[in-house]
């Protein structure tokens, strides 16, 4: 940052329909040295409770949002400068900021991409499309997730390609007929997505159950498969926590659905009040318990895994990159162990089952190395 900059920094738009956020806690004192991507403040979402980052190296040089106010997308939090610029200069810039400043609701509602429906082998899956063109990526959710799972993720991914996310059968607004509910059929449900879509071989990025689906699809037509992401991937081990996918799949009550949803996260306060309300609105719809149990049936025996991809992924040819949270509750990290040769494993301190929620600066950052082929092993 050059002496005269003075950055920014806004309230994101974290998913579609984020219109609003509230301030929780700033992280550092006015006047601190910042980073790019350091963490500034805690932003709570109807979803979940994130952390704002750094545009820019510099010095916060004004906390303009309060903690315990509400500001709307883009709204200015905060002022970014370097040291040697002038207070009357960093008073200027935040007027003029909010004197032209639009919020979002008003300026642009009702543009921008909105979930689809597409009819694939029997069901219907609703699925997002953000950007154009380029080598497309596919991202593929975990057990008991939809689309929205990759709200922090899709639209920094698709700066530079087309990616579509979709929710699973059994999944989010997608029918909730799963048929055998195995991965293997799951994967063929997801390349016929692709058939429909008419994407040319793409980047698959699978959390969880979707990494063990995205490494099936790999094994069985690599040729559809230009890179694969696996993220927290189940199949990789035999340890799984005990009692989770009966606890989500047959839990209708708070009190019942919250500590299961708290496992997700190295930091269970990042599981907000609407998070739970939304899952347990989901949880209620005719055949979801149905279709969770039948999948769930295919994962896990006796307190353990069933499904193991280490083998598959030995045949695929391709670039393979393994994240993880060191802090995982759900499948421990020490499955990122002992992989093939080849193969980049990223491993994320202080962060559960979700990194793409609770680290989505840095796996958007590797991600992306991943999609342009700049990852080593």
């Amino acid at each position: 940052m050059s002496g005269s900059d003075v950055r920014a920094l806004v309230m994101p738009k974290w998913g579609l329909t984020m219109t609003q956020g509230v301030v929780v806690k700033w992280l550092v004192d006015e006047g601190a040295d910042v980073e790019q991507g350091a963490e500034l403040l805690d932003v709570e979402t109807e979803k979940i409770l994130s952390a704002v980052e750094s545009p820019a190296n510099g010095v916060l040089r004004r906390r303009v949002a309060a903690e315990g106010s509400t500001f709307p997308v883009g709204g200015l939090l905060g002022v970014i400068a370097d040291a040697d610029v002038a207070d009357e200069a960093i008073d200027r810039f935040a007027a003029t900021f909010e004197a032209e400043f639009t919020p979002e609701t008003e300026a642009v509602a009702g543009e921008g991409p909105s979930p689809q429906q597409v009819d694939v082998n029997g069901h219907s899956l609703r699925y997002l499309k953000m950007g154009e063109g380029g080598e497309p990526a596919v991202l593929v959710h975990g057990f008991g997730g939809d689309l929205n799972n990759w709200l922090f993720n899709h639209e920094a991914l698709s700066a530079e390609r087309a990616v579509c996310a979709l929710d699973l059968p059994g999944h989010g607004e997608s029918s909730k007929n799963v048929g055998d509910g195995t991965v293997a059929s799951l994967a063929q449900v997801v390349a016929g997505f692709m058939d429909a879509q008419g994407l040319p071989p793409a980047h698959l990025v699978g959390h969880s159950l979707g990494g063990a689906i995205a490494a099936e699809l790999a094994a069985t037509a690599p040729d559809r498969v230009r890179s694969l992401s696996l993220i927290a991937s189940i199949g990789l081990g035999r340890e799984f926590r005990p009692g989770f996918l009966d606890g989500f799949a047959t839990a209708r009550r708070r009190r019942q659905i919250k500590p299961v949803l708290e496992a997700l996260f190295a930091d269970p306060a990042l599981v907000t009040r609407r998070l739970v309300n939304e899952v347990l609105q989901y949880k209620r719809l005719d055949g979801v318990e149905e279709a969770l149990t039948a999948i769930a049936r295919d994962l896990v025996a006796d307190g353990q895994q069933t499904v193991s991809i280490r083998e598959r992924l030995a045949t695929y040819p391709g670039r393979v990159l393994v994240i993880w949270g060191g802090s995982d509750q759900i499948v421990p990290a020490s499955h990122a162990a002992g992989l093939p040769d080849g193969m980049h494993v990223e491993v994320i301190d202080a962060v559960g089952h979700m990194p793409m929620m609770e680290a989505s600066a840095r796996v958007n950052q590797v991600l992306a190395a991943q999609f342009e082929g700049r990852l080593t092993a």
